[in-house]
């Protein structure tokens, strides 16, 4: 047995110890919860609880918490002791069903949106019995980690791992309502599979302490390009460094004890700049692992004197870091609806679904531009380094070719749908080996998934997954609304297949998204587009955006509103934390370090003159370094007048708004002064580490 294998999921409560500790029949009634979504029998429930008790104790936990997603960065947890008092008094171990299922934490501090008071503390965690309950190891402690949804006392999501089971069930329902119309009986219930991938950079510990924008902001807010940066693109796909290379190795041995399947590692395009990419598990476990992981890394990074970056643009003039979500949809049978294959019922199902994503893409594009939409992502997409925020979809040219065949065929018959189907049959091949890949696609298909490379790298992917699910079911009730008869079911799919492919040609581009000239086009197919993050963050409020959540049962006009309010109030907080610190760095170490060169050279001069030598050179760089410092001084003081007025401000979508536009104006004309300070400052002086000093490699 391997390395791997003979450690894997060593601190998961995994299926094989659920078989052998559970009896029977609490086996089989709590596997047809996990894989075809029944609901959880509570009189099961304490034996589950017993189970999971005693696998935990003997494996030395302590603590039980329920770990949940706040509509915040990250998880959150409460821990509690396996203790309470028998009838007699005396302290005990214990953990009972209730226990394992729900539980009360402090909520008055996690963000509502004003579906609850801040003095209404109640909220409850759920356990999600679909993905593993786990130990966490932390040195000398061990704590068993339950994973939960998370809802405020009269039932409203308060979480990021709701809305996305509920998107989940109810794609679910119209996908296999559509299996039943096209005469597929196997199919019981679809699984949506992922693999996010996951881009980071590593930062020596010792160079990032130094800078107060890395340890707050996860970025610089200050730097003046690299003399080398990544012009050369050498570190693409390099050698991985030593000192690099164990820190992989550590984090993929850890992640391997907590069951997440980590299949690749290798150099990124930006100095410094890394990814790892699992295997491809169901959406809500591969969102659970992804977060698990960050978690993990950032530990990892610690114990080997990294800071690990998860911010999308943590430097200016290089990439920035990506998440990039393969997704796909399936069902019981192991069928991928997204893979052509030999079968005429499955080509069909793949035209379908196909035909459903491009809808929900073309009708509803805006709300996969929100979910993908927060403060660090806005500096990333539109780069050459990320899609556009214009989304549109790529398919590639064999398929593209094969689809305007279909658009233009007039009468569906044996002779015709025989030949789609070759084609069809031919694909996988044509298109996992041979067709090129557009890396400049925000969706791309690439041959049996979909993947989402507009989302960020710090990003929960569940927000994006929900909408993913959504326009798939959108798209597929559609369809089922307008199969109007189930006579000769197979031409009809056809033709509204064509009728859809036509409806949803503008969304399809297979050129460059970098190219100036696609914003154009995309204008004129009158593809959705905004300038700013807040814009995007507020198109959820739209009344079709909020009719479309709530005939999915997605979530609720107050649930919609809620969520928007915390994603423009995260905005909002992110880019006032960004320009305090600018601040409070120009004051505490730019100020400063400009003094002393202002002395030093003001010096020089006085000496030049005194000693009769050619002393204009000396007066022009003090002239030019004065200027800086009164320019820097105006900027920082009216930069601190701007953020004393936002207190005036009560509208959170124009709080943002102002942010957005003015509020970043300001920061990057200030920014621009202090880059150019920072090449003719002496190092004696700057203390700051510079792009060069962070970007080095090991």
């Amino acid at each position: 047995m391997g390395k791997i294998v003979s450690n894997y999921a060593d601190l998961v409560f995994t299926k094989q110890e659920m078989k052998k500790r559970l009896n029977p029949k609490t086996y089989n009634e709590f596997m047809d919860t996990i894989n075809n979504g029944s609901s959880l029998n509570e009189a099961i429930a304490e034996d589950i609880a017993r189970a999971i008790k005693e696998w935990a104790l003997e494996n030395e936990a302590t603590h039980f918490t329920h770990w949940f997603q706040p509509q915040r960065n990250g998880t959150a947890e409460k821990h509690d002791a396996f203790l309470d008092y028998n009838e007699y008094g005396d302290i005990i171990e214990t953990f009972t069903a209730k226990q394992l299922i729900q539980s009360e934490p402090d909520a008055s501090s996690f963000p509502s949106g004003g579906i609850r008071s801040t003095f209404e503390a109640r909220g409850y965690t759920a356990w999600d019995p679909t993905s593993p309950v786990f130990l966490r190891e932390n040195k000398n402690s061990k704590s068993l980690i339950i994973p939960s949804i998370y809802l405020s006392w009269t039932g409203e999501a308060l979480d990021m791992k709701t809305p996305l089971n509920r998107s989940t069930n109810t794609l679910n329902v119209y996908a296999i309502q559509l299996q039943k119309i096209l005469g597929n009986r196997l199919a019981k219930r679809i699984k949506v599979f992922s693999g996010l991938e996951q881009e980071y950079f590593l930062i020596p510990i010792e160079k990032a302490n130094k800078r107060l924008d890395l340890q707050i902001c996860g970025r610089t807010i200050f730097g003046s390009s690299a003399s080398k940066g990544q012009i050369m693109e050498d570190h693409y796909f390099g050698s991985i460094q030593p000192r690099v290379m164990e820190f992989m190795n550590h984090l993929d041995l850890e992640l391997y004890r907590y069951g997440i399947p980590v299949k690749t590692k290798h150099n990124e395009v930006a100095p410094n700049q890394f990814e790892l990419a699992p295997l491809y598990e169901e959406i809500n476990l591969a969102i659970d692992h992804n977060l698990l992981t960050m978690e993990i890394m950032r530990r990892i990074g610690q114990e080997h004197n990294f800071l690990v970056l998860f911010h999308e643009k943590p430097f200016a003039d290089v990439n920035g870091s990506g998440k990039h979500m393969n997704w796909s949809i399936g069902d019981n049978t192991g069928a991928n609806y997204l893979e052509p294959s030999r079968s005429p019922l499955k080509n069909i199902s793949f035209l379908m679904t196909l035909s459903a994503v491009l809808l929900g893409v073309k009708n509803h594009s805006g709300l996969l531009r929100a979910a993908i939409s927060d403060a660090g992502n806005e500096y990333r997409l539109g780069a050459n380094e990320a899609p556009p925020a214009i989304l549109s979809v790529y398919l590639g040219s064999y398929l593209t070719d094969l689809l305007d065949h279909i658009e233009g065929v007039k009468t569906f018959t044996e002779k015709e749908i025989h030949y789609i189907n070759h084609g069809l049959e031919s694909m996988p091949r044509v298109v996992k080996d041979y067709s090129d890949r557009n890396r400049t696609s925000p969706i791309a298909f690439t041959g049996n998934k979909f993947e989402l490379r507009a989302l960020g790298a710090s990003a929960n992917g569940a927000a994006a997954a929900k909408v993913l699910n959504m326009l798939c079911a959108y798209g597929y009730k559609k369809i089922i609304e307008r199969l109007k008869s189930k006579k000769d079911v197979k031409k009809q799919a056809y033709q509204l297949i064509k009728e859809i492919l036509i409806e949803t040609k503008e969304v399809r581009f297979e050129g460059n998204n970098y190219a100036k000239e696609w914003h154009k086009e995309a204008k004129k197919r009158k593809l959705f587009q905004v300038d700013t993050t807040p814009e995007a963050i507020n198109y959820e409020t739209k009344k079709d955006s909020i009719e479309l959540y709530e005939s999915l049962n997605i979530l609720s006009k107050r649930e919609i509103e809620s969520r928007v309010d915390i994603k423009l109030d995260a905005f909002s907080n992110t880019k006032i934390i960004e320009i305090k610190v600018a601040l409070e760095l120009v004051k505490k170490e730019i100020f400063p370090a400009i003094t002393k060169q202002i002395v030093e050279l003001s010096t020089a001069y006085s000496q030049s003159l005194v000693a009769k030598i050619d002393s204009l050179a000396l007066k022009k760089d003090l002239n030019i370094i004065e200027n800086l410092y009164s320019s820097i001084q105006t900027k920082e003081s009216y930069i601190q007048k701007y953020i004393n007025k936002l207190d005036d401000v009560n509208n959170s979508f124009k709080l943002a708004q102002s942010l957005a536009e003015k509020g970043e104006e300001l920061l990057l004309s200030l920014r621009k002064d202090v880059d150019e300070a920072e090449k003719r400052i002496s190092s004696e002086f700057w203390k700051l580490p510079s792009y060069d000093e962070l970007l080095l490699n090991f």
